[in-house]
């Protein structure tokens, strides 16, 4: 395989859209986080305490994404460095490194997504048994799941 400055320099924009939409979760996660929080303070629940030991785990895995994320940019960057010094051996090797840390990042954000998405089905379940007495239509019968 040739390897040539514009290889690692084609991760630069994915690298820079990913830790654009990481950051915002985060923001999202920590507006959540704060709400919960002065919730909690005036009304102490059980409920909310669970609420925030998932989004605790889950910040931590953003925070994890966007570690690797950075380190697979500075991998590219040393990739480009490399290149530009003439050694190939070491730009290849640096390259594969940070097409790894890459795969480690979109791997923990499937993951991030994945809790997510269980959270908010157990909130709208909780949702749906409470009115499934009052409206019938609410129910995952009538969407046929």
């Amino acid at each position: 395989m040739q390897l040539d400055l514009s290889s690692p320099a084609l991760l630069f924009p994915t690298v820079s859209l990913l830790m654009l939409a990481y950051t915002n979760r985060f923001l999202a996660l920590a507006s959540l986080i704060r709400n919960l929080h002065a919730s909690h303070v005036q009304n102490p629940d059980e409920v909310t305490l669970r609420e925030i030991a998932n989004l605790r785990f889950r910040l931590k895995l953003i925070q994890m994404m966007q570690l690797l994320g950075v380190l697979a940019l500075f991998s590219c960057v040393a990739c480009m460095l490399l290149l530009y010094a003439g050694w190939t051996i070491g730009a290849g090797s640096a390259f594969a490194v940070g097409l790894v840390l890459m795969l480690g990042s979109l791997s923990m954000s499937i993951w991030e997504i994945r809790i997510s998405s269980i959270a908010l089905d157990l909130h709208l379940r909780d949702v749906v048994s409470l009115t499934k007495s009052k409206q019938r239509w609410l129910s995952d019968d009538w969407l046929g799941l």
